[in-house]
């Protein structure tokens, strides 16, 4: 679970750094525009680097955050699907597609993986 975690935060927070040149808090429309993306990318990524060291560390929450970082990894790419059905170009850069398309496989493997029965000890 621990580098399936991994591999969807670093997505995830790739994402977000392609997410300040499509300048994403317009397509949402953050209050406070660029301020108000970097707050919430500031709270955003605290909170999966929590969530990792809970992983890490085998706490008693962990699979709740595997769970909660998977979600949001296939719940990015639902919404930019949505936008791109949309006819919206945002994203369409191919390293843009493929860190969305990395949030859906790598966030999907964990959801599936913490979701997997815990062996009986």
């Amino acid at each position: 679970m621990e580098r399936l975690y991994f591999a969807t935060a670093l997505s995830l927070i790739l994402h977000q750094i392609d997410a300040a040149f499509w300048q994403e808090w317009k397509m949402f429309a953050v209050p406070g525009g660029i301020q108000g993306f970097l707050v919430f990318n500031g709270v955003a990524v605290g909170a999966l680097l929590y969530g990792y060291r809970s992983v890490l560390l085998r706490g008693r929450h962990a699979r709740a955050w595997a769970l909660g970082c998977g979600g949001v990894g296939v719940t990015t790419f639902i919404l930019h699907a949505g936008f791109a059905l949309s006819g919206r170009k945002d994203f369409s850069l191919p390293l843009s597609v493929l860190a969305i398309l990395a949030c859906l496989a790598f966030g999907t493997a964990l959801l599936v993986t913490a979701l997997r029965p815990r062996p009986v000890q």
